[in-house]
């Protein structure tokens, strides 16, 4: 690992999260950055751009009070990782992996990366076994098979959110002691009142002490809702794959998500695809979904359960439409059967 190297002065300018530095020190691309401002007040970074010239650094907290000048940045020599270990469980975090429950800081057993290692395909083994979410439409229709990703494709005012919380509070393996389940549920780009009602159904239904909580707040930085997934997928590899636990990752709003690759994109000046999201988004939701499955050897496995809204009711765009080339089948909600009083609004059969 490269040692630490800090420069100042060298900012041409500052757009939203991002920063554009004079390219003066040899440094990779994804390595972790400290932004400092002329009080010394730090704010995590990462490295998202590079060319010949220009260094371009994504700030993961507000760049005000930041200036062209003053501002002063450490090159971290590595990518961003995280600090996991076994007492994860019980555990609320922000976007970026930092205690916000008040507790003690994790002990760490692992120091991982959070983009996570490429799963070989001739590892995995054949997803065979089924997770029971106590939703007859999903556990008989549309089940939820160990090490698979299945997405819930919802709308604006659907209760989507309802919906995770229960399945979060009821999902149990059949034949598995309680030890052996954990729980990992994200909430990306939600308003505070949201993510207080997670957190409190999650405690009130004593479904806190085996899941790991992110929040990412719609006030915090869209750089950060890219890297709250990614977070949350590293502490489920560690439960699932050094731990051995079966982890259920619960990840809300994928929308959010695309929509802040989107905003991201569109500051570095790159090319606009379909309704002006990136060229790459495809490959992106692949980087995520991707990392769920079951290997050969390990006891645990991972299995996702993602949400998005689709705009509109709209099924063709990108964001569902993507997502369901790379995921197993989708639970589909329904705005008829919502209107009809019907709980939860399943359209089981499209």
């Amino acid at each position: 690992m490269r040692a630490d190297v800090s420069v100042t002065g060298m900012v041409n300018r500052i757009e939203g999260p991002l920063l554009f530095l004079r390219r003066t020190v040899n440094v990779g691309l994804n390595e972790a950055v400290q932004v400092e401002d002329d009080t010394g007040r730090g704010r995590l970074g990462r490295i998202a751009a590079l060319d010949d010239e220009v260094i371009t650094v994504e700030v993961l907290e507000s760049t005000s009070g930041l200036s062209t000048v003053d501002t002063r940045i450490r090159f971290l020599g590595e990518p961003l990782h995280f600090d996991v270990g076994p007492d994860l469980p019980g555990r609320v975090f922000d976007g970026v992996g930092r205690v916000i429950d008040g507790g003690p800081v994790i002990s760490a057993a692992r120091h991982l990366r959070i983009e996570g290692m490429a799963i070989n395909p001739a590892a995995r083994s054949m997803p065979r076994d089924f997770i029971e979410t106590g939703i007859t439409t999903i556990d008989l229709m549309n089940s939820l098979v160990r090490g698979q990703k299945l997405p819930i494709f919802s709308g604006a005012g659907l209760p989507h959110d309802r919906l995770a919380i229960q399945i979060a509070q009821q999902a149990r393996i059949h034949g598995a002691e309680a030890g052996e389940f954990a729980i990992v549920f994200a909430a990306i780009g939600v308003s505070f009142d949201v993510a207080d009602r997670f957190r409190q159904a999650m405690e009130d239904g004593g479904a806190l002490e085996h899941t790991v909580l992110f929040l990412n707040l719609a006030s915090d930085s869209s750089t950060q809702r890219l890297l709250c997934p990614r977070y949350a997928l590293t502490a489920a590899e560690y439960l699932a794959f050094v731990e051995g636990k079966h982890v259920l990752v619960i990840i809300t709003d994928m929308t959010n998500y695309c929509e802040a690759l989107r905003e991201v994109s569109a500051s570095h000046g790159e090319v606009p695809s379909r309704k002006g999201f990136p060229g790459y988004m495809y490959s992106d939701l692949a980087t995520l979904h991707e990392r769920a499955g079951s290997l050969r050897g390990s006891e645990g496995s991972l299995t996702q359960l993602p949400i998005l809204t689709m705009p509109a009711d709209d099924i063709t765009h990108p964001v569902p439409d993507l997502t369901g080339y790379i995921t197993e089948g989708q639970i589909v909600l329904d705005r008829d059967l919502d209107r009809a009083d019907i709980y939860p609004p399943v359209k089981v059969l499209p």
